[in-house]
């Protein structure tokens, strides 16, 4: 099945669109309010309401947000965050140039964070 990462949001019905809408995932179940099953490319995202089901309530009381994340590879970064920007998404920060590409960190409506990175050119 492959791995999948799971997020927990505040409103699944809200993250459903943002990720579809803006970041093109699939959806792949929605059994919104409580939960959702979106896909891109090899990536399985799964998404939680608080205390919906055994994940949303695992490991205590699970909240949106903080520093984990994953990645999605664009191929212009500056479009991208800008066409972003217009449709009001957030960002933590500005555009950074690391060792190995550019990358910015958005935010879904919950706060959960997504990197977006633009590999140098080689």
């Amino acid at each position: 099945m492959g791995v999948s990462i799971r997020y927990i949001v505040a409103d699944v019905g809200e993250a459903i669109e943002f990720y579809r809408d803006h970041l093109e995932f699939k959806v792949e179940m929605n059994a919104a309010p409580g939960f959702a099953a979106l896909s891109r490319d090899d990536l399985r995202l799964l998404i939680n309401a608080p205390g919906a089901g055994g994940a949303g309530r695992a490991g205590g009381d699970p909240k949106p947000g903080g520093w984990n994340r994953f990645q999605l590879v664009v191929d212009d970064l500056e479009e991208t965050v800008a066409r972003l920007r217009s449709d009001g998404v957030t960002f933590r920060g500005e555009m950074v140039k690391g060792n190995a590409g550019y990358q910015i960190v958005a935010e879904d409506p919950s706060g959960n964070p997504i990197e977006l990175f633009q590999p140098l050119d080689e």
